[in-house]
């Protein structure tokens, strides 16, 4: 049931479902229809990707509400109809969220996190609540609400993480919108590790109410999606200021009447475009990433592109350890959001969370280190310091070279094995700054046995501060140039 008249699902978009809609060759209930069968066929039976915590039991309910008032009058909004796959960190006051935590297993939140409520409101329907790394804490997506989820193009390797629940689902085509958050790496991790685009705003873009905090001095939450145009046009839903964080208040006058204004074919002309050579890789391991990521640097230069190469060392590895201060924030701030949970959870803070056992193991060793850590420290505010550094240094480098972006790869060698740690990820550099950032597909390495069309790799875009336009707009061109993006193969897999 993948196919209607000559609607496919494979693939969809925005507005090839709206496109349909106006045609009369598909209704809001036969998609959601199309797409829970998908997650039966894949999810839990066949190659058993399992991304997909609780499918919201009222979505066929909405979809047929939806189609009465498009009959009367329309579209609801940009996205009618649109079926989300929503990170279970992101708050549903009509579903669980359960940051992936058996402590918080039931836990039915008060009511929607901004960007769930931004998203209904335009017209999406919440498909389902899918798998994260637990409490958002690391990059392999396992959990001890679902377990691991796998990587839809390899079954032997992870998703990336930790919104590696949004990005498998997303590339297996579960649904159309992706939302993950990004404290590290974890809305660009999964867009690298599946094909896709993952774009992590500047902070203080999208409100981060109502989403289990990891550090508020890092987070944001961002799409996770097939095309840049479709990122483009969620931007446009979940972006904007939202009083219950004052960290939005910064993005009045920076966002355009609608992002979608730059997709432009032509992005890449005379973009002057940074090469941060310090964060390839320099062993045989690295070696079909950085072939993969130097063809997509050419396919810019031939798209007109002014290729610059960045001589500064900044050490990606460095900057997770000494000046990322994301398990300095997880106590303070994820204790912030527990205690407001009052009766609904059984959990009030990270010590009741260690107290309950009720976790996975893989974040036990960061969990119980981040218990002896504390904001407004000596150690905490020397990192503050060095984050101020790093945007100095990365602002200056951009000056000195006369650069509309920079570009890397998101990860040195391809995305780890089931079982193995997340390593050698360059995200840092944009979750610390506080810059926008994109990762886009750029291309596969060779095909193995596990891995029938190669594993994905992705070329990671950073921006200054609000200058989300100038992303999107050589995101856009370069993907409309390339079309690296390949959907994988589950069928040979049941």
């Amino acid at each position: 049931m993948s196919k209607i008249d000559s609607f496919c699902l494979e693939e969809a978009t925005i507005a090839s479902v709206h496109a349909a809609m106006e045609a009369g060759k598909l209704t809001c209930r036969q998609l959601v229809e199309m797409y829970i069968e998908r997650i039966e066929s894949f999810d839990k039976q066949g190659p058993a990707i399992n991304t997909v915590i609780m499918i919201n039991p009222k979505a066929l309910e909405i979809a047929d509400s939806l189609d009465e008032q498009f009959k009367e009058s329309g579209f609801t909004g940009p996205l009618h109809g649109i079926p989300v796959l929503l990170k279970d960190n992101v708050d549903t006051g009509d579903m669980p969220t359960t940051a992936g935590s058996l402590s918080l297993e039931g836990m039915i939140p008060e009511d929607d996190a901004f960007i769930t409520a931004k998203l209904k409101e335009a017209g999406a329907i919440i498909l389902a609540k899918v798998n994260l790394h637990e409490f958002a804490v690391w990059g392999e997506t396992a959990s001890s609400i679902l377990g691991q989820t796998l990587n839809p193009y390899d079954l032997t390797r992870t998703p990336g993480g930790s919104s590696g629940g949004t990005g498998a689902g997303i590339a297996a085509n579960f649904g159309i919108i992706g939302i993950g958050t990004d404290t590290i790496n974890s809305v660009r991790s999964p867009a690298s590790a599946c094909s896709l685009v993952g774009l992590r705003p500047t902070v203080g873009l999208v409100s981060r109410d109502g989403i289990v905090p990891y550090s508020m001095t890092q987070d944001t939450a961002g799409p996770i999606m097939r095309t840049v145009e479709d990122a483009a046009r969620v931007l446009d839903v979940i972006s904007g200021y939202d009083a219950k964080d004052p960290a939005t208040a910064w993005s009045i006058g920076y966002i355009p009447e609608s992002y979608t204004e730059f997709l432009n074919k032509d992005g890449l002309s005379e973009k002057r475009i940074g090469i941060l050579k310090s964060f390839f890789g320099t062993a045989e391991i690295h070696k079909e990433v950085n072939e993969a990521v130097n063809k997509s640097l050419e396919d810019m230069k031939n798209n007109g592109a002014v290729l610059v190469p960045i001589e500064e060392n900044i050490d990606a590895d460095k900057l997770v350890k000494e000046v990322s201060v994301h398990l300095y924030d997880l106590k303070a701030h994820l204790n912030d959001y527990l205690k407001d949970l009052g009766t609904r959870a059984n959990v009030h803070s990270l010590a009741d969370v260690i107290a309950s056992g009720k976790y996975h193991e893989g974040i036990e060793d960061n969990i119980k280190h981040a218990q002896t850590l504390d904001i407004n420290t000596p150690a905490y505010n020397e990192r503050l310091i060095k984050r101020i550094e790093l945007r100095n240094l990365v602002m200056a480098i951009m000056a000195k070279y006369d650069l509309d972006a920079i570009i890397y790869p998101h990860q040195k060698r391809p995305v780890v094995k089931v079982g193995e740690p997340q390593i050698e990820r360059n995200g840092v550099i944009g979750s610390v700054t506080g810059f926008p950032s994109c990762v886009v597909p750029a291309g596969f390495t060779k095909p193995t046995d596990s891995a029938p069309i190669g594993v994905p790799i992705g070329m990671e875009i950073l921006c200054r501060e609000w200058e989300e336009p100038i992303l999107i707009e050589i995101a856009y061109a370069f993907e409309q140039a390339t079309n690296y993006r390949k959907t994988p193969d589950l069928s040979s897999k049941k």
